[in-house]
């Protein structure tokens, strides 16, 4: 993402997409929060499978 000091947006070098300073926190913060689901997902099912070897 590269800033555009005149239109106050970072702007997407690959794909063009542009977006504020609280959109982009927000994208990021989001992001952050899908990947801790899916890292808690993964444990619980693996704990599943563990438990059910015993």
């Amino acid at each position: 993402m590269k800033f555009d000091r005149q239109a106050y947006r970072y702007i997407c070098r690959s794909c063009g997409l542009t977006l504020t300073r609280e959109e982009l926190n927000a994208m990021m913060s989001r992001r952050r929060e899908e990947a801790r689901d899916e890292r808690e997902a993964s444990r619980r099912e693996y704990l599943k499978w563990w438990l059910s070897k015993k």
